[in-house]
């Protein structure tokens, strides 16, 4: 079923839906409030509050109760301590105990209460009883008139029952009381903000998290009783607020705070403590409307919406972190910095969601994609490699004829013959594994099997040279059948099996794309594609190691411009060839000339690909060796016509004037057309010999021995060398071996040594070393001789290139001898090179590679 119709895309719009349907379901649970107070815990415990030096703590403690008896206590026990306070300096009495019912001391309390002038003793909210209304629940009339100020006791449990914070204000509809830490620092009771509301109406007002200094027993804290019965301490207690309040176990407030939980509760008056400290320090922290935590979600769905569908994949999810860690930031600095807590904990669900909708929404996409591919790729036409181990045995018998053109082949399925040709059964081998080739002679076998059938293929190659590669070829060659070998197994996931297709089917592609980008790098030829403007899209290697130019700054690079850099002309311009190519839709030819080396540059117009313009190949060709041959043919013929031609024609005059005479036959007559004839017969010579030098192959190389070809040639000179009295001094006794034809190594030294004598003074000494360096086998002849000019060095080794100085000594050349030894030097992978002056020899050193190294 063909589902590309659905609207499955990675857009705004369906990011943004998706993530508020999921937002709004995450908001019916308690997840954002458990969020809130994790990170609002993290951040307090992260930097605990500095507890403000003027606090300090009076506890009935465990200790206390044991040296002042059961609670209660007489109220003139509390004068006793309130006196013992101001004596000691106490600025501020705090009491967290309730003082609700009168009691005969209540006199005596009173009056230690107004000699010190700032005690405050708490309310507490609560029902009389279980049948009346909530009420507040005051001190005696006589208290309340020596107190300084009323403040009310509650803290506040969250929902998750930790103490966190507290209203600054709580009362009934009348009035509202500050909390004790707020009553401390001079703050009193205010009107509600809504008036008229019933007396019974519990009201709280202005809602602060307490930053705490950390967990119980932080607060500086003296036992009651240690404190009623000692001295005063106006070390202790000058000038501090002193908070009076029960810690011991089951008498006082047991608040579970973000620093101990359960484990190690805070009690009342310790938490109201903490308050004051925070009050004094400035750090009570407010908390913003819900609506602003809402209002930062939506910005940010809003934001990641239009972000998400944007970025690439991979970018997604470091969006996403960096989303919710610049939402933690935020919520750090207003914390830390300006008190305020604002609920992020709505805004931080939205990259939590968006990560793992936007990654759905995105593999649906790929899902349609995918089904869109396979549709795409079964309707277009196949082009296919096929595989020679996928090929019929009779078709791979067919194209093996065509190839190799075998004298005799055998083919036989089982111990059926297929087709036979000088070969029969009794030919095959006994021991043929499957699937390799089995080379005997000039026979080459193997066995294969196309599915379960098991066949026998056998060749009788050409007994030359080319066996040998054949057969290295065949070894290369894979006709095994692999298709009955183990398959994977298919996977089940749909999405699997889908991708599994396209990545069969994406390897077939990029199979047929590498094979037609190699055929074009292994093109004898250059290769440039461009567009419809002329720009370069594709290039092959030779493009860039002609030009020069790196392949990636040919990508881009308009092709005018390639060649006018390189090629820089006026008639035609190249912008004119380029263009009218393109514009006419005709094809061009031009010559083009790059570093020295000629090419022929072939413009053809082809049409683009699903568009209406048309681009340019451009095949470039190198034509230089074909120049060069054209260069030499012109020489040749002047030199035929020149040189071979001369002494002909002087034989000709020669013999017609012995004709005319015949009675008359001069002896010098004769000699000098026997020289005429003999450099007629050297000149022929040279030139076959550097013909069969220029088509040299390494086919015509096999083993032989360096030393003894120096030896040779050395004595096919002797002869001449002793017509001139000139010594050869032969220098050398280790066995070369190279690999290489000893005839025309043979032939180049004596071309060499023949120079060397013939340049030579009469009864000078001609030096021949032979000698080992490194993985090469050397040869230098030295001379006595005139020396070559220096501007004439870089031209000795050019063809039918003769000395000045020579023509003008009478030394006659053809010009052939050098370059034939160079030819015969680089044929066989080596080097040349000669050291001459003037007035001082000359010497030329020849190396050659020799055929194992490491003997």
């Amino acid at each position: 079923m063909n589902r590309d119709w659905l609207p499955i895309k990675t857009t705004p719009w369906t990011l943004g839906l998706s993530l508020l349907l999921l937002f709004l379901l995450a908001e019916t649970t308690e997840l954002p409030q458990r969020i809130d107070y994790w990170l609002l815990d993290s951040a307090l415990l992260a930097s605990p509050a500095f507890v403000s030096p003027d606090i300090a703590i009076v506890a009935i403690d465990d200790h206390s109760l044991a040296q002042e008896g059961r609670w209660p206590w007489p109220r003139q026990t509390h004068a006793d301590l309130i006196r013992k306070l101001h004596q000691a300096g106490a600025s501020t009495i705090v009491f967290d105990i309730l003082f609700i019912e009168p009691s005969p001391d209540d006199g005596d309390l009173s009056s230690a209460m107004q000699d010190h002038g700032k005690v405050i003793l708490p309310i507490h909210l609560a029902p009389s009883s279980s049948r009346l209304l909530l009420s507040e629940q005051l001190p005696p009339g006589d208290l309340i008139s020596a107190a300084a100020s009323l403040g009310h006791a509650h803290v506040e449990l969250d929902h998750d029952g930790i103490a966190r914070g507290l209203y600054l204000f709580n009362g009934m509809g009348r009035q509202l009381w500050p909390s004790l830490a707020l009553a401390a620092s001079g703050v009193g009771p205010r009107k509600p903000a809504t008036q008229g509301l019933p007396a019974f109406v519990n009201v709280r007002d202005d809602y602060r998290i307490v930053p705490l200094a950390g967990g119980a027993g932080t607060l500086p804290t003296y036992s009651y009783s240690d404190v009623l019965g000692s001295p005063p301490a106006p070390d202790t207690f000058g000038g501090k607020t002193v908070f009076v309040g029960a810690t011991a176990a089951g008498l006082g407030d047991i608040l579970p705070t973000p620093f101990s939980g359960l484990s190690q509760p805070m009690s009342g008056v310790e938490f109201h403590a903490n308050t004051l400290s925070a009050i004094n320090q400035q750090l009570l922290i407010r908390t913003t409307p819900k609506w602003v935590g809402i209002a930062l979600a939506m910005i940010t769905l809003v934001t990641l919406a239009l972000l998400l569908p944007r970025i690439r994949p991979a970018r997604t999810l470091l969006a996403c972190l960096m989303t919710s860690g610049a939402i933690v930031g935020m919520y750090l600095v207003m914390v830390s910095v300006f008190q305020i807590r604002l609920s992020v904990a709505h805004a931080l669900i939205i990259p939590l969601l968006a990560f793992p909708i936007s990654s759905g929404l995105r593999l649906a996409m790929a899902n349609q994609f995918l089904n869109r591919q396979l549709d795409e790729l079964v309707r277009s036409p196949r082009v296919a490699l096929p595989e020679p181990s996928k090929r019929p045995a009779t078709q791979l018998l067919e194209h093996f004829q065509a190839l190799f053109q075998p004298q005799g082949w055998l083919l036989v399925e089982a111990q059926n013959i297929l087709s036979i040709r000088n070969l029969n059964l009794a030919d095959i081998p006994g021991n043929l594994e499957p699937g390799l080739w089995h080379h005997s002679g000039n026979q080459s076998w193997i066995r294969f099997y196309r599915g379960s059938d098991s066949y026998t293929l056998g060749f009788t190659l050409p007994n030359d040279l080319s066996r040998e590669a054949i057969q290295r070829y065949l070894r290369r060659l894979k006709l095994s059948d692999t298709a009955h070998a183990a398959k994977n197994p298919k996977p089940s996931e749909n999405i699997s099996a889908r991708i599994e297709r396209v990545k069969v089917a994406t390897e077939r592609l990029n199979h047929i794309q590498e094979f037609i980008r190699r055929s074009f790098e292994r093109m004898p030829d250059g290769i440039i594609v461009t567009d419809e403007l002329g720009i370069i899209r594709f290039a092959n290697g030779h493009i860039e190691e002609w030009f020069g130019e790196p392949m990636p700054s040919l990508g881009g690079l308009p092709l005018t411009r390639l060649l006018e850099g390189h090629d820089p002309r006026e008639t035609p311009p190249w912008h004119e060839t380029v263009s009218e190519t393109l514009t006419l839709l005709q094809s061009r030819t031009v010559e083009l000339k790059i570093r020295e080396k000629d090419f022929l540059i072939h413009f053809a117009p082809f049409a683009l690909p699903d568009s209406v313009q048309y681009g340019i190949i451009a095949n470039i060709s190198d034509i230089s060796e074909l120049r060069e041959q054209q260069r030499q043919h012109r020489e040749a013929i002047d030199f035929i016509s020149h040189d071979v031609r001369s002494p002909l024609v002087s034989q000709l005059a020669l013999i017609e004037q012995l004709k005319r005479d015949p009675t008359h036959v001069d002896q010098s007559q004769l000699e000098q057309l026997g020289r005429l004839a003999r450099r007629s017969y050297h000149l022929a010579e040279e030139f076959v010999q550097l013909a069969r030098a220029e088509q040299l192959t390494e086919t015509r190389f096999y083993e032989c021995e360096f030393l003894a070809i120096v030896e040779n040639a050395r004595d096919s000179v002797s002869e001449q060398a002793v017509e001139k009295r000139i010594s050869l001094q032969l220098q050398g006794t280790e066995d070369l071996w190279l690999r290489g034809n000893a005839e025309l190594l043979e032939r180049a030294v004596i071309n060499l040594l023949t120079n060397a004598v013939q340049y030579s003074p009469t009864g000078s000494a001609v030096s021949l070393q032979v000698f080992r360096a490194g993985h090469e086998a050397c040869l230098t002849i030295t001379d006595e001789g005139a020396g070559i000019d220096p501007d004439e060095l870089p031209y000795l080794f050019d063809r039918y290139r003769r000395q000045k100085s020579s023509e003008l000594a009478g030394i006659h050349g053809t010009g052939l001898g050098l370059s034939f030894v160079k030819t015969v030097v680089e044929k066989h992978r080596g080097e040349i090179y000669v050291v001459s002056s003037p007035g001082e020899g000359s010497s030329f050193t020849l190396k050659l590679p020799i055929a194992d190294p490491l003997s």
